[in-house]
């Protein structure tokens, strides 16, 4: 796990990504790599609000479903192309996640899960009954691919997996620059007692409803990138189960660690897709396996890990010192009369 951190561990990690097509057997685990690669992007905006400021938003797909469904009727029913629907998807997130955010963090604990869970039941109803607008239970089909950018295309699996890889990349760095700067530290402030942030100065409104918006406007992004690889939209993206995944990615990896998200995705996803052959009999033996994951490891796998480190730290440094001879006395000035 050495080679994990820091700059190192990430850049192998993004040379094994890079590396992965090479030695995909076809291009359906392209485009599941790719799937998985868009829903570390949501999970790692669910983690910063729940893993780092301590709210658990329970309507986090639903968000996700907003910026795919801004693309999708945009990109088909108007002919926006589909850059412009992208960005226009996490303007739009971000303002319906700010309304959202400055009516529910009035809440605490678990009256705000339960407000953010009825707002997402909400968001289900209003895509599955405005046909109008959603097309319904019928969903929305022949979304476009990503437009290419100069000479390069997106239309293949291939194209797409590299194209949602480097926003996944670009992500992944934006967040490490927000939870290692002094807004970091104040959405941590916040975790940990908001009588404490209060004390520091922290405006605790501001800062939680800050971090609703940037959180959903990952999870917006997301969808936005999912409506252009799936090219198909129907209700169920904004239903509590996509939710419930999410929560499911961020608990295996480790709450509140930047890696978890990643982590925990792709061990869920990758241990889904084992379990195929199973087909209706595989949550049998998944779930057991998650059960022992959170029972054993309730941190995490990333967060046992930094752990077991930092205790090993603690360990050494305090063998060390006492195994340092002592330091000599000082020696009094000698008076002379």
């Amino acid at each position: 796990m050495k080679l994990l951190q820091g700059k190192l561990g990430w850049t192998l990690l993004l040379l094994i990504a890079l590396a992965f097509p090479l030695f995909a057997q076809n291009n359906y685990l392209i485009s599941v790599a790719t799937q998985a690669f868009i829903m570390v992007i949501a999970a790692l905006g669910l983690n910063l609000i729940t893993g780092y400021t301590g709210q658990f938003n329970l309507a986090h797909g639903a968000f996700m479903a907003v910026g795919a469904y801004t693309v999708g009727i945009l990109t088909v029913d108007h002919q926006v192309p589909f850059w412009i629907a992208f960005l226009l998807a996490g303007v739009v997130t971000a303002l319906i996640g700010f309304f959202v955010g400055i009516l529910s963090l009035r809440l605490k604990g678990h009256y705000f899960s339960i407000f953010t869970l009825c707002v997402g039941s909400i968001m289900y109803l209003l895509i599955e009954k405005w046909e109008s607008l959603t097309h319904g239970t019928v969903g929305i089909m022949g979304i476009p691919a990503p437009s290419g950018i100069g000479p390069v295309q997106f239309g293949t699996p291939l194209s797409q997996y590299y194209l949602v890889l480097a926003f996944l990349a670009f992500g992944i760095w934006i967040m490490a620059r927000i939870v290692r700067s002094l807004l970091g530290r104040s959405f941590m402030a916040v975790r940990n007692s908001d009588e404490l942030a209060e004390a520091l100065g922290i405006d605790l409104m501001r800062t939680k409803t800050l971090s609703f918006v940037l959180s959903v406007v990952y999870a917006g992004l997301a969808g936005a990138l999912y409506a252009g690889q799936v090219r198909f939209l129907g209700p169920d993206l904004a239903s509590e189960v996509v939710t419930f995944d999410l929560v499911m990615y961020v608990l295996v990896g480790g709450i509140g660690t930047l890696l978890g998200p990643l982590v925990g995705t792709f061990l869920v996803i990758g241990l889904t897709q084992s379990l195929q052959f199973l087909q209706d009999y595989r949550m049998v033996v998944f779930g057991p396996v998650l059960i022992a994951l959170i029972i054993f490891l309730p941190d995490g796998i990333v967060g046992t890990w930094l752990k077991r480190r930092a205790r090993r730290a603690h360990t050494s440094s305090a063998e060390q010192a006492k195994a340092a001879p002592p330091a000599p006395a000082p020696r009094k000035a000698s008076s002379h009369a």
